[in-house]
């Protein structure tokens, strides 16, 4: 039987790879370090497969085709764009486990669109390569819409969250599943306040993390968080969803550096499921 044995939070920021050397020293060598403390503790949990849950970035999917929630479930291949040392290449894939999510989905009430092709973007990919590739773990990619309008309501998020969970354990092959939340914390794509990073509103969400609270997360409005964490904020869509995935779980914090170099705040966590902590 599949087991969602661990999950993650980790942030997708493209400046780091594109201007390394903005930030000092010491913020970039903690960064590398948070990824790596990531990748050593999926390794311990002898993790077989990553599913990476991603923002719908417009280069991707618009204005053709706007999905709500995507799962790739074919031939995968990445990064789209070019990223200094994330050379494009195909990625290891779980097409049966991929399957069967939507088949599960479509059964229960999400409304699953499908990519039986799909070439992610970096929001997949620098987890990926950060993560997973050293390891070539088996690859789901999970798309949302908390990047371009119209977006996935906060709820719906939380439920897409709750149905991989069941869908995961629902598998009758053995397969040790860990789920990656990608994305921001606060930042401002392409608007005047771009540069400005909102520590208090990152240390908040990732207290809510700490606490496993995800009601509090799924109550949030889109307006407050554009106010507070930005446009790029509205990614913790994909921290929720990975959090009631792996429900009811806590969060231990691995690194959070704001970083206005890199236009974003960083945070990294583990999301640990009540009955590992036997709460």
């Amino acid at each position: 039987m599949a087991e969602l044995v661990g999950g993650f939070l980790v942030p997708h920021d493209p400046m780091v790879l594109t201007d390394p050397d903005a930030p000092a020293e010491a913020v970039r060598e903690r960064i590398a370090r948070a990824y790596d403390e990531v990748a050593r503790r999926v390794a311990e949990l002898d993790a077989t497969t990553l599913i990476i849950i991603g923002t719908d970035h417009y280069m991707l999917f618009g204005p053709g085709c706007l999905p709500q929630a995507l799962i790739g479930s074919g031939d995968i291949d990445g990064p789209l764009e070019r990223l200094p040392g994330m050379r494009r290449r195909p990625l290891p894939d779980n097409k049966a486990l991929a399957r069967h999510l939507v088949r599960h989905g479509h059964r229960s009430g999400i409304d699953w669109a499908v990519a039986d092709t799909l070439t992610v973007d970096h929001s997949v990919a620098i987890p990926y390569f950060r993560i997973g590739a050293q390891a070539d773990l088996a690859v789901i990619p999970i798309y949302l819409a908390c990047g371009v309008e119209p977006l996935l309501p906060l709820r719906r998020a939380a439920q897409i969250g709750q149905n991989l969970k069941a869908a995961v354990q629902s598998w009758d092959s053995d397969e040790r599943v860990v789920i990656i939340g990608s994305g921001g914390i606060s930042h401002w794509v392409g608007t005047d306040e771009m540069g400005r990073v909102n520590e208090e509103f990152d240390r908040m969400i990732l207290d809510l993390v700490v606490r496993g609270d995800t009601e509090t997360l799924a109550a949030f409005t889109d307006e407050y968080i554009l106010e507070h964490g930005g446009n790029g904020g509205l990614e913790i869509r994909n921290f929720l969803a990975a959090m009631t995935a792996l429900g009811p779980c806590t969060g231990n914090i691995i690194a959070y550096e704001p970083v206005p170099e890199w236009i974003t705040g960083l945070g990294f966590a583990e999301l640990v499921p009540a009955e590992r902590t036997g709460s």
